[in-house]
């Protein structure tokens, strides 16, 4: 058997996980149709609408990772030739108009600098201009660190009728979320960020109203796994085959979700806002700077503007990046798309947002440097 080594991931996911998460994940295998297993679905299900702050009855853990959530919140809902207004502030949000248009919907976007939120009222008249069926946007983007406004964003697009997707992959189980509240229709998360979980599962939830707009489609649903309608039949009460569920990724989820809400959102929201700031206060006598403002700081994942003395000694962010893996054992991101090179993306995510892991990697870069 290949052994991995053992690192400390701090870049911008998958973060490390529990014992007890992986414990979970090593119990016996039963049937996806086993009554054993299905209870612990129900609860998984239930547990998954406390964090979302949601009473939809179609909250579930979809059998693929965070991708093909954002697909399968936009393909479900627009048809070919529907119009979709996309709020691109880093990669993401470009994903989404590349899933959108590949729907076949009329793809409008507005886009913002990398590391500068969305502001409500741009996307206001954007959307009073385009009068989009969806209008979709990143919560917490993953490319830049930057925590969107949503309520003000969500608000418009439900007076024009437009319905709402909200990417949450980054901040589920690392902030406080209420899309009942804020008025989301769709929304989807992956289990290797905040949740602290393997790769492989992700969370969505459709409202009731985006239900019924899926069943009164004039067309089927392109992607026919993807389908809620038929999702419906084996994550709803008549628990119907509909594939086969990854059981062990399940339990695992089960047990990450029990930790989650044993310490409380309240106190795990505290200790990843503690976290960030512990780590801009540490790296900056460094010369690493924060990219977004503070008050749209994302808290679970950290850009830093990396100093010119790191860019200009031999091998750049990159050979010191992959210096504190080999020599340190810890993993840290470099930017994406137009931020390569530029900063670097540290997350401090559910079990990983500790003050002790800043210290190490610190540690690390002043031995490095």
């Amino acid at each position: 058997m290949t052994r991995l080594p053992e690192r400390l991931l701090l870049g911008p996911g998958p973060s490390n996980v529990s014992p007890e998460v992986l414990a979970a994940m090593a119990q016996p295998l039963v049937g996806h149709l086993d009554p054993s297993f299905l209870a612990v679905l129900d609860e998984v299900q239930a547990n998954l609408r406390l964090l979302f702050g949601t009473a939809n009855a179609m909250t579930l853990p979809l059998s693929a990772t965070g991708s093909a959530g954002m697909e399968a919140c936009l393909v479900n809902l627009l048809e070919p030739g529907d119009r979709v207004l996309v709020g691109v502030a880093g990669v993401f949000g470009g994903r989404m108009c590349d899933v959108a248009a590949r729907a076949g919907a009329e793809v409008s976007r507005v886009d913002v600098e990398p590391g500068r939120i969305l502001e409500p009222g741009p996307m206001a008249e954007a959307i009073a201009r385009s009068r989009p069926k969806v209008v979709a946007f990143v919560h917490a983007e993953t490319s830049t660190g930057v925590l969107q406004p949503v309520e003000e964003i969500a608000a418009a697009a439900r007076d024009a009728g437009a319905f709402v997707v909200l990417d949450c992959v980054t901040s589920l189980a690392g902030l406080p979320l209420a899309i009942d509240d804020w008025g989301i229709d769709a929304v989807y998360s992956g289990t290797q960020k905040c949740l602290a979980c393997p790769p492989g599962l992700s969370p969505v939830s459709f409202s009731a109203r985006a239900v019924d707009a899926v069943r009164a489609r004039k067309r089927p649903v392109q992607s026919w796994y993807l389908d809620i309608t038929l999702l419906s039949g084996y994550f709803g009460g008549e628990r119907k085959y509909h594939h086969t569920a990854p059981i062990s990724a399940v339990l695992g989820l089960a047990e990450a979700l029990r930790r989650v809400l044993a310490e409380g959102m309240e106190a795990r929201a505290a200790r990843h806002r503690e976290a960030a700031a512990s780590l801009v206060a540490a790296l900056e006598p460094l010369g690493f700077s924060p990219l977004v403002d503070e008050p749209h700081r994302l808290p679970p994942l950290t850009s830093l503007l990396v100093p010119a003395s790191v860019r200009e000694r031999p091998g750049g962010e990159a050979g010191l990046r992959r210096a504190l893996l080999e020599r340190h054992g810890i993993e840290v991101g470099g930017g994406l798309a137009a931020l390569a090179g530029r900063i670097w993306r540290i997350g401090l995510m559910g079990e990983n947002a500790r003050k002790e892991n800043v210290e190490r990697l610190l540690g690390a870069l002043e031995q490095e440097l």
